[in-house]
């Protein structure tokens, strides 16, 4: 084929790869693999697994688990046939080479950061049966999976069950245990948490402190945060970017922006940079009670030093523009960031579709809408429920029916065409 001329493609070369790893001569698979990063083409998931796979099968399990992360470090993914592949080898690769806890708790941890939590215990109790003991890391990334899917109280559980077993936790146990419960808005089990964490002589961080806040915030007790944030530095609790950050946003969101901007300057004074989330949050806060002088001064600001805006920061900006009025200027901006090749998602499209919908722009809301069906986008249901509601007030329900509903849109339409005395579709 190269000789002829004939253009190789990733699915030759993939099939390549499958027939050497089927002939068990790995090394010429991975000179395909050279062969494929070289010329510009990214391997797939199924490329990489059946690599993995011969590994396994060759008794090379500690090569796989060093492949593996070499493919992660490179931005690659894998999915649950790739780790099922690796557990396999680690399972199967015999007495005198088995698995440590160390190879293990590699691939727990890779799994609870994939949010392959069942596969994860699954793995861990092959540990215990294999009497392969799991330590503290073992158990805190265990903790830290089911807290990133919301189970709550398997997380307590292996935690009550590390400390029965005689491990002690550290404070990165208790801070991921604490930062679960308050993302849910438990903050008094963070608190009886933190109880534990005091009486076992484990001292607090900023990490344990901003987590409470964190949660002080979404259950609305802004004065508890306040609270806790302010008895940090008393503490002898350095507070970092994070800190400043979740106060920010908290005050912004209970629509205490003043208070925001205070520690937005105590910030600089204390010559801590504020990142783009700091902007963001704070163009979204003021944006909203309309100080849009005030939103400029942080754009000018921003670019000043260097700081590159992200979806967050479009949306928030188009967020405060539509709801001054400012249309053109929404629109100019997001055609502007299309050009640079940064590719707004729903909540952007959202926000200006809504406003343009609500304050007579009806046109410009449907080229943006139709604009997206177009080029194939997942539209969700918010959008089509806007775009609905804007066709509906214009009295254009021909239209507005065309449109793909569900429960809620049909509601909306069925509302609009009583009130404007049409009960039935002609």
């Amino acid at each position: 084929m190269e000789l002829r001329g004939i253009q190789r493609d990733i699915i030759n070369l993939s099939i390549l790869i499958n027939s050497f790893y089927h002939l068990c001569q790995l090394n010429y698979a991975f000179s395909v693999l050279a062969k494929i990063l070289k010329i510009g083409y990214q391997p797939d998931t199924v490329t990489l697994t059946t690599l993995l796979k011969g590994l396994c099968i060759n008794n090379e399990v500690k090569k796989a688990l060093h492949f593996h992360d070499d493919v992660i470090a490179k931005g690659f993914r894998l999915d649950n046939v790739s780790y099922g592949t690796l557990i396999n080898g680690l399972c199967k690769s015999g007495e005198t080479k088995a698995p440590d806890q160390f190879m293990y708790s590699m691939i727990i941890n890779r799994l609870c950061k994939d949010k392959l939590v069942v596969d994860a215990y699954d793995l861990y109790c092959e540990m215990v049966v294999k009497r392969i003991f799991p330590d503290v890391v073992t158990y805190n990334t265990l903790i830290y999976g089911f807290c990133i899917v919301g189970q709550l109280e398997d997380a307590i559980r292996l935690f009550n069950e590390m400390r029965l077993k005689n491990i002690v936790p550290n404070v990165c146990s208790f801070n991921i245990l604490i930062d679960g419960l308050c993302k849910e808005g438990d903050v008094k089990g963070g608190k009886s948490v933190l109880a534990v964490m005091i009486k076992q002589s484990v001292k607090p961080d900023v990490v344990t402190c901003s987590s409470l806040i964190d949660g002080y915030f979404l259950v609305k007790k802004a004065n508890k945060a306040r609270y806790i944030f302010n008895a940090m530095a008393q503490n002898g609790v350095t507070i970092d970017l994070r800190s400043y950050n979740i106060m920010i946003n908290g005050l912004s969101k209970a629509k205490m922006v003043d208070e925001a901007v205070i520690l937005f300057k105590e910030m600089q004074f204390k010559s801590m940079t504020p990142d783009t989330i700091t902007y963001s949050t704070l163009i979204d806060g003021l944006g909203k009670l309309g100080r849009i002088s005030y939103v400029w001064d942080l754009i000018d600001e921003m670019r000043a030093t260097g700081r590159s805006a992200n979806v967050i920061t479009y949306s928030s900006l188009l967020n405060v523009l539509c709801k001054s009025g400012h249309f053109d200027t929404a629109i100019r901006i997001f055609t502007k960031i299309k050009d640079k090749g940064f590719e707004p998602n729903m909540v952007t499209y959202n926000i200006l579709v809504d406003g343009l919908c609500k304050n007579g722009r009806l046109k410009d809301a449907q080229e943006i809408f139709h604009d997206l069906l177009i080029k194939g986008y997942r539209l969700d249901v918010r959008l089509y429920t806007v775009m609905i509601n804007g066709l509906c007030r214009e009295a254009l329900f021909d239209e507005a029916y065309g449109c793909t509903p569900n429960a809620v849109t049909y509601e909306i339409i069925i509302r609009a065409l009583f009130k404007n005395d049409k009960n039935k579709l002609q």
